[in-house]
């Protein structure tokens, strides 16, 4: 049995990289640029800095990216502070199935602490998590493992007693090269030929990786 579950958020835990892209398409609608998911799909998994880039690639060097992402944050959280959050199947089920096993849980994640901690709140998830490793905690983003080393350095483990849950490619080979088990849980991005044989355990949805993870 691991000793502990290292949970990437967007798109693995919460259905929130839907909202964003809708963020983004409404946002690059108005403002008369074309965008479709396509593109958006290639910045899944990637910190800001680095999809900045692609952006002023795609869109110009004078395309002001940072004050879009704003206004998407903005729009982000008046969003889900009011409908809510959107919660992946089985969230909730393998948090608990963990908690009651003595697992330790830690969140390994790219986005800022502030939108991190905001997301777990609105779920009421908060209490669930020993760690919390965020986008502003290490130097280096996915597929870097950095974040996933310091969630085991936090949980006080090592980092083969540990089981990385992600949705991303990026996630994938940060969680692999940190030498932990990885379960993919895929949403906008499907496993490549690259990353299959990186992934211990392709599961449906999270209560499927409970079932991986007691009989494995």
């Amino acid at each position: 049995m691991i000793k502990g579950a290292v949970f990437d958020m967007d798109g693995l835990m919460f259905d929130t990289e839907r909202l964003v892209y809708e963020n983004w398409q409404s946002m690059m609608d108005e403002y008369g640029y074309p965008y479709d998911i396509e593109f958006f799909k290639q910045t899944v998994g990637k910190r800001k800095k680095e999809v900045h880039l692609m952006y002023l690639a795609r869109f110009g060097d004078d395309f002001p990216y940072w004050q879009y992402a704003d206004e998407g944050k903005a729009r982000y959280v008046e969003h889900i502070k009011r409908e809510g959050i959107p919660v992946k199947k089985g969230l909730y089920d393998i948090l608990e199935y963990f908690k009651n096993s003595g697992v330790k849980i830690a969140l390994a994640t790219s986005t800022s602490r502030q939108t991190s901690e905001l997301n777990l709140k609105i779920a009421k998830v908060s209490d669930y998590f020993d760690a919390l490793v965020c986008g502003e905690d290490v130097k280096n983003g996915k597929p870097h493992p950095e974040v996933f080393l310091t969630a085991a350095e936090r949980l006080g483990l090592d980092p083969r007693d540990c089981a990385a849950f992600e949705d991303s490619i990026n996630g994938i080979k940060s969680a692999y090269a940190a030498g932990m088990t990885t379960v993919m849980v895929p949403d906008f991005l499907q496993p490549t030929d690259e990353i299959k044989p990186m992934i211990t355990h392709l599961c449906r949805d999270l209560n499927e990786a409970i079932d991986q993870i007691r009989n494995s």
